[in-house]
This record gives C-alpha cells, structure tokens and sequence, in this order.
C-alpha cells in the first residue's frame, strides 16, 4: 500500500497505519510478547536471550517468540557465533506493530491490559530516575478533538520512529501514550 492510499477510518496522514488483523490483536494480548517486540526492536536476540531478560524460563519464551514469528512482528535475523562459539539464531522487530491503528479494539482485556502492563513492567525495570518528561492532564474533548490530539502527537512520534536508526548511538527512552475517558 502506498502512503497515498486511504484506508477507511484512517486519517489520510497516517495513510501507513492499517486495522490490526485478529491474529495480531492476539499476538499483544500478552505483556510478555510486547516487551518482547520492543526489546528485539533495540537488539537481536535469542530466545534464551529474551528469557534471561525478561525472567522466563526458555520454553516459554520461545512459545511467546513464535505467536511473534506468526503474527508477522519479530523474524528471524542472520544465524551468528555466539561467545561460547556456538551457533545463535537471534530474532529482531519487523517494525510492523507500529503501523497498526487499533490492535487494541480486538484485544481481550479480561485479564489486564498487556500494551499497560508492559510500560509498568518495563518503568518499574528502570526507575523512577528514569523517567526523561512526564505529563498528567485532564482536558473536556470531544470526539473530533480526540481524533486530531491523536493524530497530531501520533504524527510527531511517527517522524521520530521513521529517523530513529540514525540515533541508535544514543540512549532507548521508551514510552506511552494513553488518552482515556474518564470515570464519571
């Protein structure tokens, strides 16, 4: 698809972001798999890689990788020499979950919010001295308001993520956007 084609209920700036598939929905209902795609998005790395990382034992990371591999977010990177001299076949982000508009529509949020629960796991990783900028707010919008708050910050990160291979000598900020209605 081209930038210039539009795609129903996608605002024609963001013409790149498409409607999450059912399979793909499914691939984030996990906050495993979501940090999973954003640390293969940072390095290659292996499923024991991962596990060790994220305090998994092996078996269960490779399960999480291959709904990654299936849904289309990580793939396998060139087969490389490890430390120990043996052969590691790593994984890295295909860059594809960031293009998707609404892969939370489908999600099953029964058990918790997995896009939520990986930026709490991953803020509690690294600190409160981690934290760069931080902003609270409450505003009145309507839906049109919403619509273009979205659109507008949404299109401020996306030039940041379509430039950022030429800023991978500097540190990772990870971070969230998250606008909500708020209980009555």
């Amino acid at each position: 698809m081209s930038e210039s084609e539009t795609v129903p209920g996608v605002h024609p700036v963001d013409a790149k972001r498409r409607p999450a598939t059912a399979k793909e929905a499914k691939a984030f209902a996990h906050p495993l798999r979501v940090r999973m795609v954003r640390l293969c998005g940072q390095y290659e790395l292996t499923n024991k890689q991962l596990a060790d990382r994220l305090g998994v034992d092996p078996g269960t990371a490779h399960y999480h990788v291959r709904q990654l591999v299936d849904a289309g977010f990580l793939e396998p990177a060139p087969v490389r020499t490890g430390e120990s001299g043996a052969l590691e076949k790593p994984y890295r982000s295909t860059g594809r979950s960031w293009w998707l508009s609404d892969a939370l529509d489908l999600s099953d949020t029964s058990e918790g919010f997995a896009p939520v629960e990986a930026f709490q796991q991953e803020l509690a990783e690294a600190g409160p001295s981690s934290i760069a900028t931080y902003a609270r707010f409450s505003l009145h919008l309507s839906p049109d308001d919403v619509a273009e708050l979205d659109r507008r910050i949404v299109a401020v990160i996306d030039d940041y993520v379509e430039t950022d291979d030429e800023r991978r000598d500097l540190p990772v900020h990870g971070g969230m956007f998250l606008l909500h209605r708020s209980a009555d």
